[in-house]
């Protein structure tokens, strides 16, 4: 099968550095993991010799990314990354967010960029997420663990839709933030914040594909999400 027709999350599970190649492009290759590639492309007008070309060089290369990583290990050891790599990561990183955004909010409200709804959003997605990785933690990961593959193929489609509306959330927080695109001469309350939004976009994005495209397809054979 050409490079074309395979799926994101395939790609971004078997190309070290594909990930952030995509991240370049403004594909979603976590929940939206089961588009070929030319699929993606087309839907967002990209161009796909050059997505290809840049796919391609790292194909050559031999740099190395979580995906690589990951791949190989055992359900019990990516589990065990996947919480000290994101779990844990995302319980540090919105309290400082929602901080962040209060101020900015607050400080820069008549501004005409204000990301006014910030701190709803980033809430309302802090409480979603910590009641998805308490079910996972506490009813899935040790199913998975123990081999219990066959009884773990209805959670994970519980948390293939979850993911799903993950992404949903992190649209709507990229329209709130005009796509994380800061003002000129933005303070550095307003940097920091949006540098920080960044990092949760991404590693988010790196979470959901480990999840949906590494482990639970190793459950129930299935790129992406749920859609």
């Amino acid at each position: 099968m050409s490079m074309a027709e395979q799926s994101l999350g395939q790609i971004a599970q078997d190309v070290p550095g594909a990930t952030a190649v995509f991240h370049k492009y403004g594909l979603d290759f976590c929940c939206g993991g089961k588009k070929s590639l030319v699929k993606a492309a087309s839907d967002k007008g990209l161009d796909i010799e050059a997505l290809i070309s840049d796919l391609s060089l790292l194909v050559q290369s031999a740099s190395s990314n979580d995906g690589s990583v990951t791949g190989d290990m055992d359900d019990q050891h990516l589990i065990e990354y996947i919480l000290t790599r994101f779990h844990d990561v995302h319980r540090e990183q919105l309290p400082e967010l929602i901080r962040l955004a209060n101020r900015v909010e607050l400080v820069h409200r008549d501004h005409p960029m204000c990301p006014a709804g910030l701190v709803a959003q980033l809430e309302k997605m802090s409480d979603a997420l910590e009641s998805h990785m308490q079910r996972e933690e506490q009813i899935l990961f040790p199913m998975i663990a123990r081999g219990l593959h066959p009884m773990a193929r209805q959670p994970v489609q519980v948390m293939r839709h979850e993911h799903d509306d993950h992404g949903d959330e992190l649209a709507k927080l990229e329209q709130i933030t005009h796509g994380i695109k800061l003002p000129e001469n933005a303070c550095n309350t307003w940097r920091a914040l949006y540098l920080g939004l960044q990092t949760l976009k991404e590693d988010l994005m790196q979470h959901i594909h480990l999840e949906n495209n590494v482990l639970f397809s190793r459950v129930d054979g299935q790129m992406g999400g749920a859609r």
